[in-house]
């Protein structure tokens, strides 16, 4: 299926990168290194230059912490959706938002896509996206409110759970008029989960591709590979690529990262491997 993320557009058998922007003091992954606006901006330039396709800001950490409001939301994200739309006129723009208000504000700034971690839990999210024409996430978080931990949380069979639920919100999505080819969804490892609910998801990852939805995950140096290794986060990258070489496999389209680089040459290995595409270069044994 073709993808339309706002102005943009990628052929069926595109995998695209999301490279991570967090305008937050405090995430769990690079600790405010991109607070800064300047230094959030750097960022963009350098993952853009890396190849992503896609740059993912967020203005909130997904973790309990201090409550962010609405308007200290749009304050940290909507002029830098505007900065990065000018600067940058080929990069689609995500915002990871879960509030219709903040949703508005930054696709009227030029952003392509609203990614909402929280699983609907704004209903009118998908007004907004499709006020805009803009494209959405749509997410499994087994009902968990935003910024909440999971805690003994229990599914029948998750990736069961996983597909109807996204599946449920896709269609909402597409009946507010969201267009078809703008929506994605996300299993949201660690959302709702446990370590062995996310291992579970990205062992049957196939299945919610076989939905026809377009797959997204999100699994850099999250903690289902944390405590699978025992690693704290700044050393989580080999067992995140592990896991994403599966995702590819299975076929997701999108992958939401800290390191750009690396996942590219993953789910490129894998596309190569699996015939999806050729080798760059293939002279061994022919010269």
């Amino acid at each position: 299926m073709v993808l339309k993320l706002g102005r943009h557009e990628f052929a069926d058998d595109a995998t695209l990168m999301m490279a991570i922007v967090n305008r937050t003091p405090d995430s769990f992954y690079d600790k405010g290194a991109t607070w800064a606006e300047d230094k959030a901006f750097d960022r963009v330039g350098q993952v853009v230059d890396q190849g992503a396709e896609i740059v993912d800001i967020g203005g909130i950490k997904a973790a309990p912490g201090v409550e962010i409001t609405v308007a200290e939301e749009i304050g940290r994200v909507a002029a830098f959706v505007a900065r990065v739309r000018s600067a940058f006129p080929k990069v689609v723009i995500s915002v990871d938002t879960w509030r219709a208000e903040v949703g508005r504000v930054v696709c009227a700034e030029g952003a392509d896509v609203l990614n909402d971690a929280w699983g609907g839990a704004d209903p009118a999210l998908v007004d907004a996206a499709a006020e805009y024409g803009a494209g959405l996430i749509c997410t499994h978080t087994g009902g968990a409110r935003p910024r909440t931990r999971p805690y003994r949380i229990e599914y029948a069979d998750v990736v069961a759970d996983a597909i109807s639920d996204t599946g449920a919100y896709a269609e909402r999505a597409l009946a507010a008029g969201v267009p078809r080819e703008g929506i994605v969804i996300d299993p949201a490892h660690d959302f709702g989960k446990n370590t062995f609910h996310s291992l579970e998801v990205t062992r049957r990852l196939d299945e919610m591709v076989a939905t026809g939805w377009p797959v997204l995950v999100s699994l850099s140096n999250k903690d289902f590979v944390g405590e699978s290794l025992d690693l704290p986060v700044g050393e989580r990258l080999n067992g995140t690529l592990a896991a994403t070489a599966l995702c590819a496999l299975a076929g997701a389209r999108i992958y939401r990262v800290h390191e750009v680089v690396e996942t590219r040459q993953v789910v490129d290995m894998v596309s190569i491997i699996t015939g999806r595409r050729p080798p760059s270069r293939a002279i061994r044994g022919l010269q």
